[in-house]
């Protein structure tokens, strides 16, 4: 295969989604007539249908996925001289709300085939101070969640589900963010869903935990308890503690993002099974290639492929992972990217103290990893194209 210098390549897009002209209707008709244009009836919609999708007791809607995440972290009562057990291989918002509490981050490796988690590399680190254990479904495949919920039981840990990358994933048929304590999932751009951009959804196992969500999304507001004579006394709403001291965030989403959760919630089987059936065919395409190596998926997982990443193996041939992405984006012009830096790496983790890991799978498969464009709205062309740069790359690489 010849690079032809009209070929436009194939860009990486920060944009996972596009409304359907039904899902504009929608959304221009909430931007009409909601009152107000917040914490309102589009929320509550928005809420219950994804309570009823994910099968979850309790959903609260949120500004973003870090901000479910820094409440998960309130409500689960993570504080200084805690230690909190999760993987350095995440986005970095995935420990930032966590950090924040005052507790210490422990990092976690990955499994080498799944790339996430998992009971055995949790398992190690757990010691006195260990309160929470937060595990991160990455790239749209959820962690074997049944070995680590029986681990956090023996040792009485709660369990915090990142769910950013993973809505509709599910395991042994239980959906993302319904078997932990906490489900956190973002509804960000680049996601499998999205509510114009950012936005996000905690959902809470626990009823009494869940009373306090509320107040502590939105400035400790609530309403005044019993019948009043007059509605207006002594004001419209009551201003409380949820929790004694701990002041309240903004963490409200607006009428019109909901508007779009909810178009996108009702179709997100029919969006991921798109992406399912490109990533399988992606991965038959170069299925004779062993040093392409993909994320493995055991019969009890559903993948929602949120990215495509896979790891390259230039055993034999002296090449390495940036040789393959070279030819692909300098000859091919298919942006490929790498996700993600080991969060101990950073110089925001390493002068907060947080610079030690003994994570040799996560620091192996960062040299090998690579990352394809991935969005489902890629023209068909582009897609093919990529298939057979990647097969021409692939091949040039071995001689």
């Amino acid at each position: 295969m010849k690079s032809n210098k009209n070929q436009p390549g194939v860009p990486w897009s920060g944009r996972g989604s596009r409304y359907s002209p039904s899902d504009i209707e929608f959304i221009v008709q909430a931007i009409r007539d909601s009152d107000p244009l917040t914490q309102g009836r589009y929320q509550n919609e928005f809420e219950d249908a994804f309570r009823a999708y994910t099968e979850t007791s309790h959903a609260f809607a949120v500004s973003s996925c870090t901000a479910a995440l820094h409440l998960a972290a309130i409500l689960s009562g993570v504080g200084k001289g805690d230690e909190v057990i999760m993987p350095a291989h995440t986005f970095a918002a995935s420990a930032i709300p966590i950090a924040r509490t005052g507790a210490r981050l422990v990092w976690a490796d990955i499994n080498p085939a799944t790339l996430v988690v998992s009971a055995d590399t949790i398992a190690p680190l757990i010691t006195p101070a260990t309160k929470v254990v937060v595990v991160v479904h990455l790239y749209g495949l959820m962690a074997d969640m049944d070995p680590i919920m029986a681990l956090a039981e023996s040792h009485e840990l709660l369990v915090v589900e990142d769910a950013a990358q993973a809505l509709g994933a599910n395991y042994k048929g239980r959906q993302a963010g319904s078997i932990g304590d906490f489900g956190c999932f973002s509804f960000h751009s680049h996601k499998n869903i999205s509510t114009l951009g950012e936005g996000g959804m905690l959902t809470v196992k626990d009823a009494a935990l869940a009373r306090q969500a509320p107040g502590l999304r939105h400035n400790g507001m609530r309403a005044y308890k019993g019948e009043r004579e007059h509605y207006w006394k002594p004001a419209m709403s009551n201003v409380d503690f949820d929790r004694p001291n701990l002041w309240p965030f903004n963490y409200c989403i607006g009428e019109v993002q909901c508007a779009a959760g909810i178009t996108q919630i009702h179709k997100v089987d029919e969006l991921n099974a798109f992406r399912q059936s490109r990533a399988k065919t992606f991965m038959q395409a170069v299925s004779d290639f062993p040093e392409l190596v993909f994320q493995a998926t055991s019969v009890d997982h559903e993948n929602v492929f949120y990215c495509l990443p896979a790891r390259y193996l230039g055993t034999g041939s002296n090449r390495d992972r940036d040789d393959f992405m070279a030819r692909m984006s300098f000859h091919h012009k298919v942006q490929m990217v790498i996700q993600y830096h080991p969060l101990y790496r950073y110089p925001m983790f390493k002068s907060a103290g947080f610079g030690e890991a003994n994570c040799p799978e996560t620091d192996v498969f960062f040299d090998q990893m690579v990352s394809f464009p991935f969005h489902p709205w890629m023209p068909q062309d582009q897609f093919d194209f990529m298939i057979d740069a990647t097969r021409e790359t692939l091949s040039e690489l071995r001689q």
